[in-house]
């Protein structure tokens, strides 16, 4: 049996019984596999772009013994998904937000019939929630742990339309109303770098970028203050 990280069984978590899963920069195939060998989906396809990777999941799955229900596509990110698959759910997990954004917007053509996105972003997730609202998604849940010293988020996305205000998309609408300790631990760490941030440019030579900078660091770092001494 696969063993997954804490981080990838959170993103497990968030799949339904019997979905059709695609799991984009899928690297050795562990979530597929895993999701197949606990009976929760019923086939999946395993995404990679990199040929070293690509190989590496092909003979994962043989040698699990799964490969007559996850395929192994070799593609550019959404690409690896075609419609006879019938995916229903996309996982993407392990990249930067803006990266996760990018992916998504190159390839919404292929999520027609997709009806739940459930990524992990290792940081700026805030890009992700952004293309979201842009795009006709909403959040539907959110998770944030820690794992080896690193914290990490979990977004969950259906279709619908929805507004975010600012500090929502920053930090998470579900998150933000949780507030749990890790939410607090990653937040403070966060305010603390603005805050040197904001010291180390006291002294150089102010122009309208830099000014519209401060300016921007200084608001959320009020903002999300109060909002964590609450």
């Amino acid at each position: 049996m696969i063993k997954l990280s804490e981080r990838l069984l959170a993103v497990a978590s968030h799949i339904r019984k019997g979905a059709v899963v695609a799991d984009i920069g899928s690297d050795h195939a562990y979530l597929p596999t895993y999701l197949i060998q606990k009976g929760i989906i019923q086939k999946a396809v395993a995404g990679e772009v990199v040929i070293g990777p690509y190989e590496t999941a092909k003979k994962s799955v043989y040698r699990h013994g799964v490969s007559d229900r996850i395929t192994v596509r070799l593609a550019d990110g959404l690409f690896a998904i075609e419609d006879h698959d019938g995916i229903d759910t996309v996982t993407i997990a392990g990249m930067g937000g803006s990266l996760i954004a990018k992916i998504l917007e190159q390839g919404k053509d292929r999520l027609q019939h997709v009806n739940r996105l459930i990524v992990q972003p290792n940081l700026h997730a805030k890009a992700i929630r952004e293309w979201a609202v842009a795009n006709g998604w909403k959040l539907v849940d959110e998770q944030i742990l820690k794992e080896d010293g690193k914290i990490y988020e979990v977004l969950v996305l259906e279709k619908g339309l929805v507004f975010y205000d600012d500090l929502e998309l920053l930090v998470g609408p579900f998150l933000l109303a949780e507030m749990n300790n890790i939410f607090i631990e990653k937040w403070e760490a966060e305010i603390s770098q603005w805050i040197q941030v904001l010291r180390s440019l006291e002294n150089a030579v102010e122009t309208p970028e830099l000014i519209k900078k401060k300016e921007q660091l200084s608001h959320k770092i009020t903002t999300l203050g109060k909002v964590l001494e609450k």
